[in-house]
């Protein structure tokens, strides 16, 4: 017995770095136009470690997510739910204006949830959005660490002391995108023993449009004073993606770790210069210029490198895409799908068969290549295939296809629960 113990100890020490259960990083920029990435068409902010993950593994052509606005796309993401299925519906305004019952629901089960129950070390840096209340909080919710701030915006140039590591508010004075950079590193360092989960949420790039001016004289060739700034935070951000990756390179994880970089709605053009083109709409809307985003996984050695991948799929896929890359049982009642058998080749034929929204009185859905949108009383059809911008409304001209998306949506809307705040413009069923 004792010589059986010896041999498989020995074999437990002699296992490669390669068998052990992949790290898991997820990125999410705020506010971000699609177009402003050189992966995406961009030319005049560059973005070299961001494209990295393109040039290096999967740029998805056809990604959303859940909501055109921040919280919402945040607790879809957690739970890898239609946050509608559970009234996380809208944003909750800033702390002080924010409803009581304002918070990921506590039934829900998020993602680090279930990576720390398969073993993970997780850690969370930056924008929470997702509750204020203490049993709202991160630690609260599956992470083992935390450094940021819990509402919805921050200033970056002065901190202040309301930026919080764990629960104790720290006195930051770093640029906060830096800040956020530092500690995402600083958590690789210390957990990298074991398998972990990362969760990178920078607020970058949020109102306030505040950027350090050596950043913002690399371009002085922008005319406008507040895309300058814009192009600074863009590539602060950039650079802090930059560091991430070369500390996985430092401690030679990068064929052990899967990193995904999604942006949580499209960019609010008017408030911060951001681009969406060639998308219609702006953060707020469910045309595509509010739910069609940045969607970029590497993970090498695994996923193929240099792929553009065009089925629509949604930030709701991370979460069951991250348990089956850490080895778990795939969660019951989930909406979003495994991406990577798709992404490998295992699998031929779209993720869904349908992808929906719901924000108030806006609601979208898209199957295939077809787009119907309903806002403000009015129905409209889209064919992306032709008509990226959903310009040309074939709701009169395809009263089938029309027909075909109104009772998709409908079943999918007849599931969904009253939203527990907000609801402005939501009609009650």
């Amino acid at each position: 017995m004792k010589s059986l113990l010896i041999v498989a100890g020995a074999a437990l020490l002699a296992a490669s770095p390669q068998d052990r259960k992949p790290n898991i990083i997820v990125i999410v920029g705020d506010d971000l136009g699609c177009a402003d990435l050189g992966a995406y068409g961009g030319k005049e902010i560059p973005t070299p470690n961001l494209d990295s993950l393109a040039t290096n593994g999967v740029r998805f052509t056809n990604g959303y997510v859940s909501c055109p606005v921040c919280s919402p796309t945040r607790a879809g993401l957690m739970t890898g739910r239609y946050q509608q299925r559970f009234g996380h519906e809208f944003n909750p305004g800033p702390v002080n204006a924010a409803e009581e019952t304002f918070g990921l629901p506590l039934k829900e089960t998020t993602l680090p949830e279930r990576l720390k129950g398969l073993g993970y070390a997780t850690g969370m840096v930056g924008k929470w959005h997702l509750g204020y209340k203490p049993e709202f909080h991160p630690l609260k919710r599956g992470f083992d660490s935390y450094f940021g701030f819990l509402g919805g915006a921050h200033s970056y140039q002065k901190p202040g002391k309301d930026i919080l590591r764990g629960t104790e508010p720290v006195d930051e004075k770093e640029y906060l995108t830096d800040a956020f950079a530092r500690e995402a590193a600083a958590f690789i360092d210390g957990a990298r023993e074991k398998p972990f989960f990362l969760y990178l949420t920078f607020n970058a790039v949020h109102l306030p449009m505040e950027a350090p001016e050596a950043r913002r004289e690399k371009f002085a060739s922008i005319a406008n004073p507040k895309r300058r700034t814009y192009a600074a935070m863009l590539t602060a951000m950039d650079d802090g993606v930059g560091r991430v990756l070369a500390r996985l390179r430092e401690h030679k994880l990068e064929e052990q770790t899967l990193v995904v970089f999604i942006a949580d709605n499209g960019g609010p053009t008017p408030a911060n210069t951001s681009r969406n083109d060639p998308f219609r709409g702006t953060k707020g809307q469910v045309y595509d210029g509010g739910t069609h985003v940045p969607f970029l996984a590497q993970w090498k050695g695994k996923l193929p490198a240099g792929k553009s991948y065009d089925a629509p799929v949604i930030a709701l896929d991370l979460h069951p895409t991250a348990v089956a890359a850490a080895g778990g049982p795939p969660p019951e009642k989930l909406d979003g799908v495994n991406l990577l058998p798709y992404l490998t080749g295992e699998k031929s034929g779209p993720p869904h068969e349908a992808l929906f929204w719901r924000f108030g009185a806006q609601a979208a859905a898209r199957m295939g290549d077809w787009k119907l949108v309903l806002q403000q009383g009015k129905t409209e059809l889209y064919n992306l295939s032709e008509d990226i911008g959903e310009k040309s409304d074939l709701a009169a001209a395809k009263p089938e296809k029309l027909k075909e998306l109104q009772a998709a949506y409908a079943k999918w809307d007849s599931e969904l629960a009253e939203p527990l705040w907000g609801g402005r413009g939501r009609k009650k069923k």
